[in-house]
């Protein structure tokens, strides 16, 4: 598939039909393509959702622009609660000890969005299907390509083109694959989700905030629901869940560490003894693109690169693929091997770079957030936002408010920081400088007046 006539793509794939599948598929077949999706589980619209596998999403600028090209982004707000901040909430815990509020952006209004990942999945499958040319094919596991065609469950299946793997952090299309060197970091941190159930038919806490209760080396955050409930997830070293063995241990650890919310949780122990332990892994792999027996085969979303979900990027990130994928089909005249070499091209800095962040973001959400010098630098950093708007942006707005490529935050924000150190240096020597010229005018009128 490559010279100056490579023949365009009759037949192509999608592996997985969660977030990033889906949203793909549609745009595919806005374009004419004939595109068939293939996903190891049951339908979820019929089966539903897994017991405990849900974090919530929050979808900020980069999904909201991707949605918006498939007609989905007021849908999604709709379904959505926004969080214009974080609460955070102090490690003494109980009644006296209020939780701490921290806006977002500098000016408090703008907001990312808790959206229920299955509800988001549910939407984007229905736009999937209700698009001309694409077909859904469920209870199809594919395990690699071989041959040109794909391997269902290790047997020749159907014909492809054009394999474009979006199934997931644990890829079995990218285990299949020779030549990707791929590596996978975990953490020795694990997640489990709880659940805090409307009370009195309205909410527990505050819908209007990422609820936070940083441990130093664990936390607990929860995200608001439309049923008015909130879905709890701990992160918490892996040895930590399994010392908590009985009802009584973990009623009694919550008491201890997160006593403002653990009466406000009756199914405490039973999620925490049936809901299933997740692993955090990072995921980095080159290259994405790989030929087959004369199939193309590229990866997408976790596949390519998972990330840790502490700035809320995920589902974002892995919508950015897919809209970087049909703009370089449109720039490369529907030539697929030009395509996809420079999707990866484009997308690979900007996910290293954010992987790197949310590792960072981890650190400031679990400790960092409930420090007195870290207040203070956030207002003062809020204060600058406002003070040189549009010329200092932080850098959670310009990951969350922004659709800035994630590579090159870093080097921008460190370029603010240097001007403004310059700045404050030169504001330094400046008063330095007026306070030694006032005390010698003052010696001078001093040995006058004698």
């Amino acid at each position: 598939m490559s010279g100056t006539e490579a023949p365009r793509a009759r037949r192509v794939a999608v592996v997985g039909a969660g977030l990033a599948g889906c949203l793909l598929a549609t745009l595919l077949g806005r374009r004419g393509v004939e595109v068939t999706v293939y996903e190891r589980r049951p339908d979820p619209r019929i089966a539903g959702a897994e017991r405990g596998r849900s974090i919530n999403l929050a979808i900020s600028a980069r999904g909201l622009a991707a949605l918006e090209e498939v007609g989905l982004r007021e849908q999604a707000l709709e379904r959505a609660l926004p969080m214009h901040g974080r609460m955070v909430h102090p490690r003494a815990g109980g009644r006296h000890a209020a939780p701490d509020f921290q806006p977002y952006s500098a000016d408090g209004r703008r907001a990312i969005n808790s959206i229920s990942r299955a509800e988001l999945n549910a939407a984007l499958l229905d736009a999937a299907e209700s698009t001309p040319g694409v077909t859904l094919r469920f209870s199809r596991r594919v395990t690699g390509v071989a041959g040109g065609r794909l391997m269902i469950d290790g047997v020749p299946g159907d014909a492809a083109d054009v394999v474009l793997a979006g199934d997931g952090a644990y890829s079995a299309v990218r285990g299949s694959l020779d030549g990707i060197e791929a590596g996978q970091d975990f953490l020795e941190h694990g997640y489990k989700e709880l659940t805090v159930p409307p009370r009195d038919g309205e909410f527990a806490l505050d819908p209007d905030a990422l609820h936070i209760w940083p441990r130093g080396d664990s936390m607990m955050i929860a995200l608001p629901n439309l049923d008015r409930s909130f879905t709890c997830t701990l992160f918490w070293p892996r040895d930590d869940f399994a010392a908590l063995d009985t009802p009584g241990k973990v009623r009694a650890h919550f008491a201890r560490h997160y006593p403002d919310v653990a009466g406000l949780m009756p199914a405490l122990t039973d999620d925490f003894e049936h809901n299933p332990v997740g692993s955090l892994v990072t995921v980095r792999c080159r290259p994405w693109v790989r030929e087959v027996d004369g199939t193309l085969v590229a990866l997408l979303g976790d596949a390519a690169h998972a990330i840790v979900p502490f700035f809320g990027q995920g589902a974002n990130c892995a919508f950015e693929d897919c809209i970087e994928i049909d703009r370089c089909l449109t720039e490369t005249g529907g030539r697929w091997d030009l395509a996809l070499a420079l999707y990866q091209d484009r997308r690979k800095p900007n996910t290293d770079a954010i992987a790197e962040m949310a590792l960072d973001n981890f650190v400031e959400m679990r400790d960092r957030v409930s420090s007195p010098v870290y207040k203070v630098a956030h207002a003062a950093q809020h204060a600058l936002e406002r003070g040189l708007a549009g010329r200092y942006v932080s850098r959670y707005e310009l990951v969350s408010f922004t659709t800035v490529p994630y590579a090159r935050i870093p080097a921008r924000v460190r370029k603010q920081n240097l001007i403004l150190a310059a700045v404050a240096g030169a504001l330094t020597l400046i008063a330095g400088s007026a306070a030694a010229l006032l005390g010698r005018a003052l010696c001078r009128r001093s040995r006058r007046s004698r």
